[in-house]
């Protein structure tokens, strides 16, 4: 869209009006409904543009969104680990977790990462819980591989304490520490644990925000950035094996949640300003969408319940 930057008489630019128009229809969409968000990357290591993010988060939310944020912490946790002289060694992409390990995992992935999350979305008014995924049992787990020590395979999503959360208008921030089925606790895949979250749930769109622009045909040549593909075609890429390492899992998700009955998957690059708010609600959006097989979109409004109260207290 071309937008005309003509200032009126008033001082606002005509710019204004024609992005809210645009983004009209796409509010009232994802109005009422639940958006699983896979937070991580440098979108999340940068403090101004995690408070960006956040600012972003929070904004759906008024306009009537019920955001469920599901992150990890990898760069955060390989500091501490390094601090502590624990050795850092990765099997196709997982982190190898000992005992001592998975120790290391949950005082990074809960006592930090996540307080700095929720206190980021806070400054806005009292809206964001941090929770782990081994509070009530939200994500059960068993051992992927012996090899791989502490890192679990999800079986099952108990969705009662988000559904909760989410009915009473705050927005869950979970870290992804499994609960394993042997009473131990599992150090999560963060991209596998937002598809099957979303899935759960029942989420309208789980959106995964990353460091790069979305899925290529060719990486890294940006003229083969994929802007829009179907769960089958996702699926074909998976199983033929010819993405990346990293956006294997990502994609894997994406098709785990859609074939569960989630309407879209979006992949992004959470450096960009606003990434969040530009491909949810312009029409040409960013980054790569997967649809699923019967992809409709109905524009139709819900109600915005009580979560105004929520702000209410940082309104002068």
């Amino acid at each position: 869209m071309n937008y005309d930057t003509q200032t009126r008489p008033n001082g606002v630019s005509s710019i204004t009006g024609e992005v809210l128009t645009e983004a009209m229809p796409w509010i009232k969409n994802v109005t009422g409904k639940t958006i699983v968000i896979k937070y991580g990357g440098s979108a999340m290591e940068d403090e101004h543009l995690r408070a960006e993010v956040m600012a972003d988060i929070v904004l759906l939310k008024i306009i009537g969104v019920n955001p469920v944020v599901v992150h990890g912490g990898g760069k955060a946790i390989n500091k501490v680990m390094e601090k502590f002289q624990l050795p850092v060694e990765f099997v196709d992409g997982q982190r190898v977790t000992t005992d001592e390990a998975m120790e290391v995992v949950r005082m990074v992935l809960t006592g930090q990462v996540n307080q700095e999350l929720v206190a980021a979305m806070n400054e806005h008014g009292t809206m964001a819980v941090g929770i782990s995924g081994a509070d009530a049992g939200i994500i059960m787990a068993e051992q992927a591989d012996p090899a791989l020590g502490r890192v679990g395979r999800i079986t099952r999503i108990n969705t009662s304490l988000l559904e909760d959360l989410v009915a009473s208008d705050y927005i869950p921030v979970v870290a992804t520490i499994g609960m394993g089925e042997d009473g131990g606790c599992y150090n999560i895949n963060a991209d596998v644990a937002a598809g099957h979250i979303a899935a759960a749930i029942g989420a309208h769109k789980v959106v995964f925000l990353t460091d790069v622009d979305g899925l290529f045909e060719d990486y890294p040549n940006r003229d083969t950035l994929i802007s829009r593909m179907t769960v089958d075609e996702a699926k074909r890429m998976v199983e033929e094996g010819s993405i990346s390492t990293g956006m294997i899992p990502k994609l894997s998700s994406c098709v785990h949640a859609l074939e569960a009955g989630v309407a879209r998957a979006h992949i992004l690059n959470g450096t960009i300003d606003n990434a969040l708010l530009l491909e949810l609600l312009t029409d040409k959006g960013i980054g790569t969408m997967v649809t699923g097989r019967d992809d409709v979109e109905s524009f139709t409004a819900q109600p915005l319940g009580n979560f105004a109260a929520k702000l209410a207290e940082n309104i002068e």
